[in-house]
């Protein structure tokens, strides 16, 4: 059953990794979507291509979440192209893999600008825009609950997209939306993988209760139901998706 035929999805940073799966599984449920890319636009399109081969609606916005006059001209795209916006999920993000003290004032501020930044924009705009009962998923992560060395600064632009949700949430509760974040543990993505050796990815992967590092579909599953129907009583969550890492 296409349980969320007739809406209207935007997906930011969907062209690979957690975001492209996300943005498949929508519409393999019946979501038109919106892939949101930065630079590649190859990945892009093929992501497009899958959903539009198995009879799905897509379309592909470059966007640079982390400029306020981008998220407009998203928004823009998507309302000009199906007319409506039901679902915002965001995804996009970069991690920084450093001790703090190494950590230069450009890094610092690019991951506060992509991380946290575009999900303040999106969700501005998501407040007078999106349809009413409507549901926004922004994605965090479990390193805000655990001390982990080199995560400082990607963790604390996480937690703060924690606490925006939750104040979000609250203010558009009026209209029906619903909002919440999801706190992946380690998954296995490029994104993951970049500056860490064999040892620290094996090492990650045994922090679960289960055992493993999760995959994809993890993550994309449970963004599905809290966009479906059957989540309409959930909102202003943190829902940690992690194996049982902590």
């Amino acid at each position: 059953m296409k349980s969320l035929h007739g809406k209207v999805a935007i997906v930011t940073g969907s062209s690979r990794g957690i975001g492209a799966v996300i943005a498949l599984t929508l519409a393999n449920a019946g979501a038109k979507v919106v892939i949101n890319y930065l630079k590649n636009k190859p990945a892009a399109d093929e992501v497009c291509a899958a959903i539009t081969s198995a009879g799905g609606e897509c379309v592909a916005v470059q966007a640079d979440v982390s400029d306020s006059s981008e998220v407009r001209k998203l928004f823009d795209a998507t309302a000009e192209h199906f007319k409506q916006i039901d679902i915002l999920v965001n995804n996009a993000g970069i991690l920084l893999f450093k001790e703090i003290a190494e950590i230069r004032d450009d890094e610092f501020d690019r991951i506060v600008d992509v991380n946290f930044k575009s999900v303040f924009y999106t969700l501005r705009e998501a407040g007078t825009r999106l349809s009413d009962h409507g549901r926004v998923v922004n994605i965090s992560s479990t390193v805000t609950r655990l001390m982990l060395p080199k995560y400082g600064a990607y963790a604390a632009t996480k937690a703060a997209v924690a606490q925006l949700t939750r104040i979000f949430a609250r203010e558009i509760g009026k209209r029906g939306i619903t909002a919440n974040t999801i706190s992946p543990g380690p998954v296995d993505t490029e994104l993951f993988r970049a500056g860490k050796t064999a040892a620290d990815i094996e090492r990650m992967g045994a922090m679960a209760a289960l055992g493993r590092l999760g995959e994809t579909d993890d993550i994309a599953q449970v963004v599905l139901f809290l966009v479906s129907d059957e989540a309409r009583w959930i909102t202003g969550q943190d829902i940690a998706v992690n194996g049982g890492i902590i």
